[in-house]
């Protein structure tokens, strides 16, 4: 069939058109029908799923990155952790225990007579519980001239255990040339097993309670 019999055929009624021909047309009609619905029925809907998936792929392969430096790096990190352990081990080593705060007090009015200060208030104040350790403030007050408090100060710096100097306050005294120096000293020891498992029990005691008023006033 050529060009020119095709368009003729197709100007006349499509009922009169050869049954090879109608049949040709349907069988056309349904194949674009069926890519049609297939576009629109399924493509466009799992469009959407395919971006999700494209989203999570990414998703996935930053956190493989991230997991994967980490791995690299882990050495680097246990070497680190250890170093910290370490200085943390240190630090812990320079706080008294509890039976040593009172060689520590007698310390640091040792420091205080070597300066040659007069000591008229050395007071143990009550100690302030942390989580691994208590806080041990003393509250004290010194005369002397600027330079033995000077001394006193910097023979603190020099005790073996950490002893920190909060609150100072220096006035002139009533003798002349003499000064009158008010202060905290802070020294910390660390708390052993039974202190820290009666200090959670007291935390978790404390916490019911808060928790069973809560809900007595509701």
């Amino acid at each position: 069939m050529t060009f020119q019999e095709l368009q003729d055929l197709l100007r006349q009624d499509p009922g009169r058109w050869p049954l090879a021909v109608r049949l040709g047309v349907i069988a056309t009609f349904f194949v674009v029908f069926s890519i049609a619905l297939i576009y629109f029925g399924v493509w466009t809907q799992k469009k959407d799923e395919l971006a999700q998936f494209q989203s999570e792929e990414q998703t996935l392969r930053q956190e493989f990155k991230t997991k994967q430096a980490k791995a690299v790096n882990l050495e680097l990190y246990r070497q680190q952790l250890e170093e910290i352990q370490k200085s943390f081990g240190t630090m812990l080593r320079q706080l008294p225990g509890a039976t040593e705060v009172a060689n520590l007090l007698r310390d640091i009015t040792q420091t205080g007579a070597q300066a040659g200060l007069t000591q008229e208030r050395f007071k143990k104040l009550e100690e302030e519980p942390k989580e691994f350790y208590a806080l041990v403030p003393i509250e004290i007050r010194l005369k002397g001239s600027y330079h033995q408090m000077g001394d006193f100060v910097s023979g603190i710096a020099a005790l073996p255990r950490i002893v920190t100097l909060h609150n100072v306050t220096i006035k002139q005294d009533k003798v002349p040339d003499q000064l009158q120096m008010d202060v905290i000293a802070r020294t910390y020891r660390y708390l052993d097993e039974v202190e820290i498992a009666a200090a959670d029990a007291a935390k978790k005691k404390a916490t019911v309670r808060g928790s069973s008023s809560a809900s007595g006033s509701e």
